[in-house]
């Protein structure tokens, strides 16, 4: 794979709007998932060294890249939704902070 990262879309601009003039191209669609699996953990670890004052934004970058991943892989933002309400339904969600410490 070629050096660089996956970044948003509006990057390239921002940075001619700063004078400078950016190298870039766009990904073909094997590269652009892989790029997108690694710009997800890339994103988690930024939120997960986030202090409080920076962890919704970092957060909300997750998010981004996880809907992107669900659009590249088919996935409507309204059937990801059904998939995480079934889960919770099904096996709950994490607000009780439920710590499982193994079998009795």
């Amino acid at each position: 794979m070629v050096s660089g990262k996956l970044v948003r879309d509006l990057i390239p601009q921002i940075i001619r709007a700063s004078g400078a003039e950016p190298m870039a191209y766009v990904a073909g669609p094997e590269e652009y998932r892989e790029r997108l699996r690694h710009k997800l953990s890339e994103e988690v670890n930024e939120f997960l060294s986030a202090d409080n004052s920076t962890a919704a934004e970092e957060l909300a970058d997750v998010l981004e890249a996880v809907h992107a991943l669900a659009l590249d892989l088919g996935i409507t933002l309204d059937r990801l939704e059904e998939l995480r309400a079934q889960k919770a339904e099904e096996r709950g969600g994490f607000a009780g902070r439920v710590v499982w410490t193994g079998n009795a």
